[in-house]
């Protein structure tokens, strides 16, 4: 019996889907980078892929072209394809976008909030919650996000939420909570439970007050991530 292949680090994690279709096969290409279970740079060999789901080459590229123009993918030639990878200053940029794109849903959605808005929120804080006492930075980057889309929400602004959830999925194979300080995480943290107060007591300007501390907080702890975590792109 010949021994069973081993799949390199990138088509380990992809779920085996024999006779994907075109969407299963673009859903879990995504799933697999925005889930942080591959960090930035790694490679990712069609072949390989399309083994795991059991398809020819061709829909595995055409998903990686749709995610090429999602900002996940990179390719270059004679180099294949890569879980994308951003300098420290485009990931800085990229959460400059964010700060401004929340700020303006956030102003919207606690004039229109109500208690089940809140109770949405609060739920969400919680997980959040459980995932910093576990020092599960994984759950910590998937439960702020549920968190942070739990106050924007009632905003009802659908464009505007799409171009922040893109701009969002472009930083999480980055997943820089995992080597942020515990001191760091605390406040950032600690922001979080403000920002609920001031959501429940709808009060706008204190939300977007808190909202713009917490967001200059992250940035500047992105800013003083060490190069050396392999996760950066040279200029």
């Amino acid at each position: 019996m010949a021994p069973k292949r081993r799949h390199s680090y990138f088509a380990g994690k992809v779920t085996a889907i024999p006779g994907a279709s075109q969407a299963e096969v673009l859903n879990e290409l995504r799933r697999v980078i925005l889930a942080g279970e591959v960090p930035p740079g790694v490679p990712i060999p069609v072949g390989e892929v399309a083994e795991r789901f059991g398809v020819s080459p061709i829909p595995v590229r055409e998903s990686l072209m749709t995610l090429i123009g999602e900002g996940l993918v990179d390719h270059r030639p004679r180099s294949g394809y890569t879980v994308a990878q951003l300098t420290l200053a485009e990931l800085r940029e990229v959460y400059v976008v964010r700060r401004v794109l929340e700020a303006a849903a956030l102003a919207a959605a606690v004039v229109s909030a109500d208690d089940a808005d809140d109770a949405r929120a609060a739920e969400a804080l919680a997980a959040l919650e459980r995932a910093v006492t576990d020092d599960d930075s994984t759950g910590y980057h998937r439960e702020s996000r549920r968190f942070h889309m739990a106050l924007l929400a009632p905003a009802g602004m659908q464009r505007l939420r799409y171009v922040l959830e893109s701009a969002w999925n472009v930083t999480e194979p980055c997943r820089p909570m995992a080597y942020i300080g515990v001191e760091e995480r605390t406040a950032l943290h600690a922001d979080h439970h403000a920002m609920l107060a001031a959501f429940v007591a709808r009060d706008a300007k204190l939300l977007l007050d808190i909202s713009a501390t917490h967001h200059y907080r992250l940035e500047s702890s992105i800013a003083d991530l060490p190069p050396e975590t392999g996760l950066f792109a040279t200029p």
